[in-house]
C-alpha cells in the first residue's frame, strides 16, 4: 500500500477533527471523582442531631466547599488540591450524605444550612467564602439570607431558588443518571447505612419536590456578594432561571461556564478554579 504525504495529512486532519469533536462534547461525560489530597485534619463533628464528616486542607483564608445532592465531599478533589496551596479548604458531607449520619428529621435546606453553620462554630471558623454546587449552592444562598455574618461571599454553581428552575426532563438525561448511579456506589462504600440508598434518595427527593421556594422579596434582602455560575450545557438547571436569580439578588454576578454541564468542577477544573479565583478577586 502506497501512503502519500497528502494521505498522511488527511489522516491526521481527521484525527484532529474527531479529537476536537470529543473535547467539545465533554459536557456529555461524567469524569471520575479525583482522589482527595491528604487532609490536615478530618473527623466526625457532633452537629445538631447528627454526626457530620469534615476534612481540612492547607492554610490561609478559609473556603468552604459544599457538594450537591446525593453526592459527597470527594467531588472536590481538584479544588482541594488547588486551593489548599494558598487557602484553608474545608469540605464536609451534608447530613445523610457520604459518611455523615441522618436523623428522623425530614431533609430541608434550612436544616442543612444550620448544620454547616454549626460545623463552622465547631471548627471555630468565623467567616468563609462558600463555594456550593447544586444543593450546595442552594445552601449557600440560604446561608446568605439566614446567616450572612458567616460569609465573605458565596459562589453558587447550578443552584435554583424555586422548584420550577429545574428542567422537567433532567431524569431522562444520561449524564445525570450516570451521576445518580455513581453516587449510589459511593454511598454504599462510605455511608454508615450502606444498604439504605433508595430510602435516602426518596427522602432527598421529597425535599426537591417542594424546596426551595424563595420569592423575589426574599432574594432582594441578600447583602452578601454572590456569584452565580452555570454550565452552558447544564442538564438540571435552566439558564433563564439563573439569569432571573442574577437580576433579583442585589449585585449578583452571572458567570456562564463554557462547554460544561452540571458537573463543571469535574469536566473543566482549571476553568472552574479560575472562576472561583476571579470571584474572590471581585471580578
Amino acid at each position: 500500500m502506497r501512503v502519500t504525504a497528502i494521505g498522511i495529512l488527511t489522516f491526521f486532519s481527521l484525527l484532529l477533527t474527531v479529537a476536537g469533536a470529543q473535547s467539545a462534547e465533554r459536557w456529555g461525560e461524567l469524569p471520575a471523582f479525583p482522589p482527595m489530597p491528604a487532609a490536615k485534619t478530618s473527623g466526625m463533628a457532633d452537629v445538631n442531631d447528627i454526626k457530620m464528616y469534615y476534612a481540612e486542607y492547607g492554610e490561609g483564608e478559609p473556603i468552604l466547599f459544599i457538594h450537591g445532592g446525593l453526592g459527597n465531599a470527594d467531588v472536590w478533589g481538584h479544588q482541594a488540591a488547588d486551593f489548599a496551596k494558598d487557602h484553608l479548604v474545608i469540605v464536609a458531607d451534608s447530613r445523610g450524605h457520604g459518611r455523615s449520619t441522618r436523623s428522623q428529621q425530614p431533609f430541608g435546606y434550612d436544616l442543612m444550612t444550620s448544620d454547616y453553620v454549626a460545623l463552622l462554630d465547631y471548627l471555630k471558623i468565623d467567616k468563609v467564602t462558600l463555594v456550593g454546587w447544586s444543593d450546595g449552592g442552594i445552601i449557600g444562598i440560604d446561608m446568605a439570607m439566614k446567616h450572612p455574618e458567616k460569609l465573605t461571599r458565596v459562589i453558587a454553581q447550578a443552584a435554583n431558588v424555586t422548584t420550577d428552575g429545574v428542567k422537567e426532563d433532567v431524569m431522562n438525561n444520561k449524564t445525570f443518571n450516570d451521576y445518580i448511579n455513581v453516587a449510589g456506589e459511593q454511598y454504599r462504600k462510605l455511608s454508615p447505612t450502606p444498604n439504605e440508598y433508595e430510602t435516602f434518595v426518596k427522602q432527598v427527593s421529597a425535599m426537591w419536590a417542594t424546596q426551595p421556594a424563595w420569592t423575589a422579596a426574599d432574594l432582594a434582602k441578600i447583602s452578601v456578594p454572590i456569584t452565580l455560575a452555570i454550565g452552558d450545557h447544564d442538564e438540571a438547571v435552566k439558564l433563564d432561571h439563573t439569569e432571573m436569580m442574577a437580576k433579583q439578588i442585589p449585585g449578583a454576578k452571572l458567570v456562564i461556564l463554557k462547554d460544561v454541564s452540571h458537573f463543571a468542577m469535574l469536566q473543566d477544573p482549571a476553568a472552574y478554579d479560575g472562576m472561583i479565583r476571579g470571584a474572590m478577586a471581585g471580578r
